[in-house]
């Protein structure tokens, strides 16, 4: 399997690109702001085509780029459907100084096709399965992609999920820490420690290194389940929007 990835834009966005390896058909994870170039780049070098775009969840700084990188190679985006209004209407899901930034407004297009995810389905795409895990806290319509490498190790697209050592904003619209932590007890916990999480920001993990170290799930793999963690406890930290 080959995975390539970059940090683009303002807020360091990780775009990835995931093939069965060098010189076959890829998919393209979270194209933010200022992927396109980088991203054509790390195509050419691995001869690579895309066949789709996916979207680990509808914030601006993960779909930029979604509507030059489909359109101009005719693929399809795939999104969760609570979260495709965003990707024609961003204010919806960013802070006010993120708006204040923009100048209160910004306008980002739909690519010409733009496909939904269902929760617990799989995607068989450039040769590869991509299991898709609903995951809301994040924002209503995070979700995780899973696939495996030959000696079945999972390869965990994250998103704004989990991140090494912290876990993605709640503050935003939509967001619910409470159903953050119940997401990852339920989606991301159970799995095996060796599994390697890809986030939208920041370094590379794995599932049982956060499950040890990472301050804000000590103890929802336990007996306490993520219902009984006080949200106000453990504050959602600022990361990415």
């Amino acid at each position: 399997m080959l995975v390539a990835g970059f940090p683009a834009g303002a807020f360091q966005t990780n775009c990835y690109v995931v093939a069965r390896g060098a010189g076959e058909a890829c998919v393209v994870v979270d194209p933010g702001q200022d992927a396109v170039e980088p991203l054509e780049a790390v195509l050419a070098e691995h001869r690579l085509t895309p066949v789709a775009v996916l979207l680990t969840h509808g914030h601006f700084d993960h779909t930029f780029s979604v509507q030059p990188v489909c359109d101009g190679s005719d693929i399809p985006a795939w999104i969760h459907p609570d979260d495709r209004e965003l990707l024609a209407d961003p204010m919806k899901g960013i802070s006010s100084e993120s708006a204040a930034f923009f100048g209160g407004r910004l306008e980002l297009k739909e690519p010409r096709e733009v496909r939904t995810l269902t929760d617990r389905s799989d995607l068989e795409l450039a040769g590869m399965r991509l299991r898709v895990d609903h995951t809301p806290g994040h924002t209503q319509g995070s979700v995780v992609f899973t696939t495996e490498t030959e000696d079945g190790t999972e390869v965990i697209l994250a998103g704004d999920t989990l991140f090494a050592g912290s876990i993605g904003r709640t503050d935003l619209p939509g967001g619910s820490h409470r159903q953050l932590l119940e997401s990852i007890r339920e989606r991301l916990l159970g799995r095996p420690d060796s599994g390697v999480v890809l986030p939208g920001h920041g370094p590379t993990t794995t599932v049982g290194r956060e499950r040890v170290s990472n301050p804000f799930l000590q103890g929802l793999a336990g007996t306490t389940g993520a219902a009984d963690v006080d949200p106000a406890a453990t504050p959602a930290p600022g990361r990415g929007l």
